[in-house]
C-alpha cells in the first residue's frame, strides 16, 4: 500500500491505518501529559510526592490534569506540516523539509503570540486552535532554532551542539507516513531534527525513532521495526551513539525484572539517543500500556520526553483502543488531536479525491492551504 502513490486502499486496512495514527497522536499526548507534573525531578522527589510507586496516574501540570507540554504542540504541527506538504505537492512545489519548517515557524509564533491571528488565511486550521497558545516549558533551542526565517539543515545545522530530545519527540508522524520507503522517513526525520538539533547525534535518533515508528504503523512487531532501524542507521556516519544506546536497550530487556533504576540507567545524560532507547525498553518490557507508560515517567530524567517517545510508540503498535480511557477522558485537547488524526489519515488514504487533476475540495484547501 503506498500513501505517496494514490494505490487503492480497502476499508479494513483504512481502519486499521486510522487507528494507529490516532493511537499514535494521542500515545503521544498521554505520555507527555503523565509525565508533565515530574518532569525533571529526581525518583526520590517523585516517590516523596506521590507515594513508594512514584507517579501512577494523571496529576495537576500548568494548571489541570491532562496538561501537555511543547512536545504534544509540536507534534501536532509535524502532522500538519506533513499534510499540506502532500497538499502542495499538486503544484509541482515538492519539498516537505520546508513545509515542515513552515508548521514549526507557526508552532513557534504560538509561544510569541497571545492568540490566533485570524487575518493570516494562509495558517490552516490548526494555527487558530486556541489553547495551542500556552507557552509550556519550550526549551531555548526550538525557541533559537525556529526564531527566524533561515531553515537549518544537515548540512548547517541550528544549534550545531544541541542533543536533546525534542526533535525526536516531535517526530512520530514521520513514521506514519506508510507508503514510504524506511530510508526515505528516516531522511525527512534527519533533515527536520537539524531545523533545531544541530548535533549528528540528535537527528539520527530522530531518524531510528520515526523509522521504528513506521515498521509499527506497517504491522510489524516492536523488536522487528527496532532491528530494521538498527540496519538502516549503520551505514550512516556517526550512527554509532544512537546504535549502541538502542542495544544497550534491548540487552536491558533481558536482564530481570523493569524498574526505576533501569530505566535511569539507560537515560544516562538525557540525550535524545539515550531517551530513544529507554522508550523502546518501556515500550518493550511493559506489561500493558498502562505500565510501559508508567515506567516512562518515574526516574531521574526528562518523564515527559520520555512518556511522549513510549506513548508514540504504544500507540503504534497497539492503536487507540489500547490506550487508558481514564486517561484519554482527561486529555487536553483531545478533540484536536482526533481530528487531526482524522484529517492526516484520510489525506494519506484518499488524497487524490480531496485534491488533484480532477479538482479540488475547497474545505480541504481552507483547512490546508497551498500557501
Amino acid at each position: 500500500m503506498s500513501g505517496t502513490a494514490g494505490a487503492v486502499w480497502g476499508r479494513a486496512e483504512q481502519q486499521d491505518f486510522r487507528s494507529r495514527v490516532r493511537g499514535t497522536l494521542l500515545g503521544v499526548a498521554v505520555g507527555d501529559a503523565l509525565g508533565a507534573p515530574v518532569d525533571g525531578l529526581a525518583l526520590d522527589a517523585i516517590q516523596e510526592a506521590h507515594g513508594t510507586e512514584g507517579l501512577t496516574d494523571l496529576a495537576p501540570a500548568h494548571g489541570r490534569r491532562g496538561a501537555v507540554t511543547h512536545l504534544t504542540q509540536l507534534t501536532l504541527f509535524s502532522v500538519d506540516g506533513l499534510i499540506r506538504a502532500q497538499v502542495r505537492r499538486d503544484t509541482g512545489a515538492w519539498h516537505p523539509p520546508t513545509d515542515l519548517h513552515r508548521a514549526y515557524r507557526r508552532w513557534a509564533a504560538t509561544q510569541r503570540d497571545w492568540g490566533p491571528d485570524l487575518r493570516r488565511k494562509d495558517d490552516g486550521w490548526l494555527a487558530h486552535e486556541e489553547w495551542l497558545y500556552a507557552r509550556r516549558d519550550a526549551t531555548r533551542a526550538l525557541l533559537l532554532g525556529l526564531g527566524d526565517e533561515t531553515m537549518g539543515t544537515p548540512q548547517a545545522p541550528k544549534n550545531p551542539g544541541e542533543r536533546g530530545p525534542e526533535a525526536a519527540a516531535r517526530s512520530a508522524p514521520f513514521g506514519l507516513l506508510v507508503g514510504w520507503e524506511p530510508q526515505l522517513v528516516t531522511q525527512l526525520a534527519v533533515e527536520c531534527a537539524a531545523q533545531t538539533h544541530g548535533h549528528p547525534a540528535a537527528g539520527l535518533a530522530a531518524g531510528a525513532y520515526a523509522v521504528v515508528v513506521h515498521g509499527l504503523a506497517r504491522g510489524e512487531s516492536l523488536d522487528a521495526a527496532v532491528q530494521r532501524a538498527l540496519a538502516l542507521l549503520a551505514p550512516r556516519p556517526g550512527h554509532e551513539p544512537v546504535v549502541d544506546a538502542l542495544q544497550h536497550a534491548l540487552g536491558a530487556v533481558r536482564q530481570g525484572l523493569p524498574g526505576p533504576a533501569r530505566v535511569t540507567g539507560l537515560i544516562g545524560e538525557g540525550t535524545a539517543e539515550d531517551l530513544v532507547a529507554a522508550a523502546v525498553y518501556c515500550a518493550l518490557v511493559g506489561e500493558d500500556i498502562r505500565h510501559g507508560l508508567r515506567l516512562a515517567v518515574n526516574h531521574d530524567g526528562p518523564s515527559a520526553a520520555t512518556g511522549a517517545l513510549t506513548g508514540g510508540l504504544l500507540g503504534a503498535l497497539h492503536g487507540e483502543t489500547a490506550l487508558p480511557p481514564a486517561w484519554l477522558a482527561e486529555l487536553e485537547g483531545r478533540p484536536t488531536i482526533l481530528e487531526l488524526a482524522d484529517d492526516f489519515a484520510m489525506e494519506m488514504t484518499q488524497g487524490p479525491a480531496l485534491h488533484g487533476p480532477a479538482g479540488s475540495s475547497p474545505g480541504w484547501l481552507a483547512r490546508y492551504p497551498r500557501a
